[in-house]
């Protein structure tokens, strides 16, 4: 599966552009917020989450670019939760998400990345 990357988000998702345009959650958070919430397991399509990474820490990248695809784009903060997560997740789902809901990122290079594609965290000097 892939799909386009613009400055406005991921292609068919309700996103604006600037530096909420896409959401990232790590995969090994996932888990965490299952068992917070008492669950088996948790969907990112559930937290509204637009890309999951693994093997990546992602508030270390906070400030950083990323290449994924063809795309690239930079991580600009905390993804909070939102009064959804209650409702999502059920009671206590808010706080579950807390600390565990992954970054926002804007869109720096719109391209066009698919399940499977690496990410690689660009240097400086490749930023210039």
């Amino acid at each position: 599966m892939s799909a386009d990357l613009s400055e406005t988000g991921l292609e068919g998702d309700h996103a604006r552009p600037g530096k909420r345009a896409v959401t990232l959650i790590q995969a090994e958070h996932l888990p965490v917020i299952a068992a917070l919430c008492g669950r088996d397991s948790v969907s990112p399509a559930l937290l509204r989450r637009n890309i999951v990474l693994s093997r990546l820490n992602l508030t270390a990248m906070r400030g950083r670019r990323l290449r994924i695809g063809t795309a690239l784009i930079e991580v600009t903060g905390p993804c909070a939760p939102c009064s959804r997560m209650e409702e999502a997740l059920g009671p206590g789902g808010y706080t579950a998400v807390r600390g565990h809901g992954g970054m926002t990122a804007r869109v720096i290079e719109p391209g066009r990345v698919a399940v499977g594609d690496a990410v690689t965290p660009q240097d400086a000097a490749e930023r210039a």
